[in-house]
């Protein structure tokens, strides 16, 4: 069994207090500790890695590194490898909150355009009859939906867009690796991570998708691109939304307030939002896209954006 210093130990206190961390953030954690940059001293940070994971195993945690694919920075974080009932119990969500948050995570992850967002107004009429919570969810009414929004968003599960839109937040991508892959939910045909968030083969007939990231790799290396299954030429378009982070004013980047004990979202924004989502209220499903409702019967070749 390999030994941890404190130095190992600061990582992880860093990550567990702290929620996810930027790249930039964690090697900035990691260069105050050890005095060593990890973009030339790779081999010494791999190893810090390799050491925390075979400690944490022995309590099924994992710190993981992914690719947030709405904005293409990479994160760090430690996640939980054991979905039971156990493990259910750690958490401050009550049960129509979690069953709330599935169904939303479910409409996205189901989405056939793969644009990774769904409107507020689709996530607020969410209809839980399916949920397993059929007397709890009685009394949960679209206030406390708006709260467990803006807590889901705090707590970085969920993340809001430039166009006000909610999509996965990365504490989302980092611990549903493996519900992504459990549920079916096509992977990207550059790097195999879930392809929620992407772009479509132009060719409606074919089932590729990749990252924007991805895309934009691809193009910079070699000026054009064509499908590689089907051989259509591609073009590339940057993404138009980004995920919008709240936090207080005053939280310096890398000393973001802890995941398990955040403070208060920012008024300005809340109370923005709030507005719009009240203004809008009486409408019946949002103009830039389809309800969640009836998303998961729209087609591949109805659904193509053209």
């Amino acid at each position: 069994m390999a030994v941890l210093s404190w130095k190992h130990h600061t990582l992880i206190q860093s990550l567990l207090e702290r929620g996810p961390l930027t790249e930039k953030e964690f090697h900035f954690i990691f260069t105050g500790i050890t005095g060593q940059n990890p973009g030339t001293h790779q081999g010494k940070f791999n190893d810090y890695l390799l050491k925390i994971n075979r400690e944490l195993s022995y309590v099924q945690l994992d710190l993981r590194a992914c690719r947030d694919p709405y904005d293409g920075r990479v994160y760090f974080g430690v996640v939980n490898n054991v979905s039971d009932d156990q493990s259910k119990l750690g958490t401050k969500y009550s049960v129509p909150q979690i069953a709330f948050f599935k169904a939303i995570v479910e409409a996205i992850a189901q989405d056939v355009t793969a644009e990774g967002t769904i409107c507020n107004l689709d996530a607020l009429n969410i209809k839980l009859e399916n949920q397993d919570v059929p007397d709890a969810f009685k009394n949960f009414t679209m206030s406390h939906k708006e709260k467990t929004l803006d807590q889901l968003v705090k707590d970085k599960w969920l993340c809001y867009t430039e166009d006000d839109n909610i999509g996965l937040g990365i504490r989302s991508i980092l611990d549903l690796r493996s519900w992504f892959h459990n549920a079916g939910v096509p992977s990207c045909q550059v790097c195999n991570e879930a392809g929620f968030k992407a772009k479509l083969c132009p060719n409606d007939g074919c089932a590729v998708r990749i990252h924007h990231y991805c895309l934009k790799k691809r193009f910079s290396q070699k000026g054009m691109l064509v499908c590689p299954s089907c051989d259509t030429q591609w073009q590339y378009q940057p993404p138009k939304a980004e995920p919008i982070e709240v936090k207080d004013e005053e939280t310096e980047p890398v000393q973001s307030q802890p995941s398990s004990n955040p403070g208060p979202s920012q008024p300005s924004l809340r109370s923005k939002r709030k507005r719009q989502r009240l203004d809008n209220v009486e409408t019946a499903g949002c103009s830039s896209q389809a309800s969640g409702a009836n998303r998961k019967r729209v087609t591949r070749s109805s659904a193509h954006p053209r």
